[in-house]
């Protein structure tokens, strides 16, 4: 069965507390760039950086979003994360209800 295309991406981002992760969902909501976003945690994460393996607690940020909005998330995030490298990783979602998905196209709709 072929999968269809919905034009809706869910992209994850983490931070390091919870007060960042609700301003980065919060923001990224206000500019309509996520119709909606879900904070949760802490998650462990266990990462090697600088040459050293770590293991932090860090809060999950998932944002849903239309594709053609990917770009001005993805700026969002970039201008607005205190990481050097954050975490951006979208999703294809390839099947969800029909009235959700056409409230997150609506809400993300560039005004």
């Amino acid at each position: 069965m072929a999968v269809a295309e919905t034009g809706i991406l869910t992209v994850l981002t983490t931070t390091d507390s919870p007060e960042k992760a609700g301003a980065l969902a919060r923001g990224a909501v206000e500019a309509r760039v996520a119709a909606c976003a879900q904070v949760s945690g802490p998650v462990t994460s266990v990462y090697r950086w600088e040459g050293e393996v770590r293991a932090e607690p860090e809060w999950q940020v998932l944002l849903k979003t239309a594709a053609a909005r990917y770009d001005a998330l993805e700026a969002y995030l970039c201008g607005a994360h205190d990481y050097d490298t954050p975490e951006i990783i979208a999703t294809q979602v390839v099947r969800g209800g029909a009235d959700y998905l056409a409230w997150v196209a609506e809400e993300t709709r560039g005004f």
